[in-house]
């Protein structure tokens, strides 16, 4: 669901994926996303000297006018993501600027119109492909405590009729927060469910230390207020809950965030990453993977993940 809780894309038609632009969807039909070119970019910065390609000026500038200001090195990311060692350094040990770089414009989207209406007519498609679905699924059956284990609670936040875990996956209370009340009703994995716009009301309906996993499935690119977002799923998580943030390069693009239908796949790493960062309460984030079953064949897949602090 689209930058509100709910999101899923739709239409399995696959479309060609053009160097690192996203491949997204309107409402209505599919559709690349036509932008100007990416300039490719080398910083000198202290230190191995690295090349910096397919990430957006805007993006850059925000990142590159602290880090100068800070005298810290800059917001870099490896554009060529080809296997999982690359992605899984994208994040490690990175020093952040001080203060959060995106501004409000960031934030905007094509159409700004309510999302409820958007999310109105249900949607029972999948967003990624067959490959992609397989790949999540496996890694969630890697993360997830066993079915059925007493006490275990899970938040399917942007949920829809399908959650991906694996098949037969039960526990206690898995809750789904999506934009689609006829969506959730269908979803044969949640116990519950709550229809919410979190781009109008970012408060997550729930106790604070409720759930022990939180899953979001490519819609973190919709979320307008994601830090806000992100504190509060820092707020409903138990110490040391786990908070799974999955995504493509698929999207419904007039309903997408512009810093993200701006940039590539690298970016998208560090932009969730950031997120987790600047809304605090969560350890650092180390750790992204790519879980992409067939480079260049099949939807990408990553996922950006972290904790909520043992003491927060």
């Amino acid at each position: 669901m689209a930058n509100v809780v709910g999101l899923r894309l739709s239409l399995p038609l696959p479309l060609p994926v053009l160097g690192s632009v996203c491949v997204c969807y309107s409402s209505a039909f599919a559709t690349t996303l036509s932008r100007p070119p990416t300039k490719k970019l080398n910083w000198k910065v202290k230190g191995p000297r690295r090349m910096v390609l397919g990430l957006g000026v805007s993006f850059f500038s925000h990142f590159m006018t602290m880090a100068g200001a800070m005298g810290s090195k800059s917001f870099m990311a490896s554009a060529k993501i080809t296997g999982g060692s690359s992605v899984d350094e994208l994040l490690k040990n990175y020093e952040w600027p001080e203060q959060f770089p995106f501004k409000d414009e960031d934030f905007q989207r094509f159409d700004e119109t309510p999302d409820s209406l958007f999310y109105e007519a249900p949607r029972f498609v999948t967003h990624i492909d067959d490959p992609a679905i397989a790949a999540l699924t496996k890694y969630y059956s890697k993360v997830f405590p066993p079915s059925n284990t007493p006490g275990v609670s899970i938040l399917d936040m942007c949920s829809s009729w399908v959650s991906h875990f694996p098949p037969g996956y039960k526990q206690e209370r898995v809750v789904g927060l999506g934009m689609n009340e006829e969506e959730l009703n269908r979803n044969p994995v949640l116990t519950e469910y709550a229809v919410k716009d979190l781009n109008v009301n970012p408060k997550l309906p729930f106790e604070d230390n409720s759930f022990d996993i939180i899953t979001n499935v490519v819609s973190v690119d919709y979320l307008t207020k994601p830090l806000d977002v992100f504190k509060e799923m820092s707020r409903v998580l138990k110490p040391g809950g786990l908070a799974i943030m999955s995504f493509s390069n698929r999207c419904f693009w007039t309903k997408a965030i512009s810093i993200w239908t701006s940039t590539g796949d690298a970016d998208h790493v560090m932009i969730v990453g950031s997120y987790f960062h600047y809304a605090g309460g969560f350890e650092p984030p180390q750790v992204a993977v790519d879980i992409s079953p067939n480079p260049g064949r099949s939807d990408p897949m990553y996922i950006v993940y972290s904790r909520k602090l043992s003491t927060a």
